[in-house]
């Protein structure tokens, strides 16, 4: 089929991206139209801790856009409204085609500080949402595939909080990491029908920047050079993966801080050693332990330390 004069890589795309309004969801929105995707931006337009929703924060974003963008304000973190926001793509513009799992919330405290009900916000909102969307858009996206559409392209931004850790985050580093394992599977579940599935952790200056608290003088290095980055190159980054040049790229997880984008590599095993036979003795084990286990451990640096560097931008 002959290309319409002046397309654009995702004319007659329709994208789904959760805290598409502000931040880097925004930016994503943004790139992701301007190379001619139909953008339902879902966002209930809350503060970084989740709290005082506010519709006018997404209606005011697809305005901006303008054509090809309509707003979805109600919290995504339920079942039911993630699927009343695959829905509403799909109505409002004939498919959806390219998920953006973005939505995320902070409550950071020490873990002997922590309370219940803020964990089970956050992981409501950084994980459970990307669940229920993929949940409510995957049926849709196989169905599309075997009917002859163009294959579809799933986003789950996580952070390298996920990946190294950081201090009073356990929420909110266990949530992203679990977007891992989700981005995992669901390359897995879809490989079939051609719908790639991959996570990006971002470096630039978003609310979540703005909110750290450094905990050392590293860190704060760290936050004043983050709020150096625009968020316009993860944007970039991720509507390449939307793409059709990235068909078979899936269950990769990418770092993009300014032009610098990172591959990360995936828990494997590094060494392996054997229990003693007939009988276990400590001593003898210890020796085998130092030797070939001790030396390969991961080191407890936090994200904000292991990139404590100034980004090419």
């Amino acid at each position: 089929m002959t290309a319409p004069l002046h397309a654009t890589p995702l004319d007659g795309r329709v994208a789904l991206v959760t805290g598409g309004a502000r931040g880097i969801g925004l930016a994503i929105s943004r790139r992701l139209h301007a190379l001619g995707a139909s953008i339902v931006l879902a966002d209930s337009g809350v503060s970084i801790a989740g709290d005082e929703p506010d519709p006018t924060v997404a209606q005011a974003a697809a305005s901006e856009l303008g054509a090809r963008a309509q707003a979805f304000t109600d919290d995504i973190a339920t079942a039911a409204t993630a699927e009343a926001a695959v829905a509403l793509a799909v109505a409002r513009f004939g498919g959806i085609d390219l998920v953006v799992n973005n939505a995320a919330i902070l409550r950071d405290a020490f873990i002997f500080k922590a309370q219940p009900a803020a964990w089970d916000a956050v992981l409501r909102t950084n994980l459970s949402a990307a669940f229920y969307v993929l949940a409510a858009a995957t049926p849709r996206l196989r169905e599309q595939a075997k009917a002859g559409r163009a294959p579809g392209r799933i986003v789950n931004i996580t952070s390298s909080a996920g990946l190294y850790g950081n201090f009073a985050q356990a929420a909110y580093a266990s949530a992203k990491a679990g977007l891992l394992g989700l981005t995992r599977v669901v390359a897995m579940d879809m490989g079939r029908s051609g719908v790639t599935c991959n996570a990006v952790a971002p470096f630039a200056a978003t609310r979540v920047t703005e909110a750290i608290v450094p905990a050392n003088g590293a860190q704060t290095e760290y936050k004043a050079r983050a709020l150096k980055v625009p968020p316009r190159y993860v944007a970039d980054f991720v509507a390449f993966l939307c793409s059709a040049q990235a068909a078979t790229v899936s269950g990769q997880v990418f770092g993009v801080r300014g032009r610098e984008v990172f591959l990360f590599s995936q828990p494997r095993p590094r060494e392996r050693v054997l229990l003693p036979e007939g009988g276990f003795d400590e001593s003898e084990f210890s020796v085998l332990f130092t030797q070939r286990l001790a030396a390969s451990f991961t080191g407890l640096e936090t994200d904000l330390e292991a990139f404590n560097s100034d980004p090419v931008v």
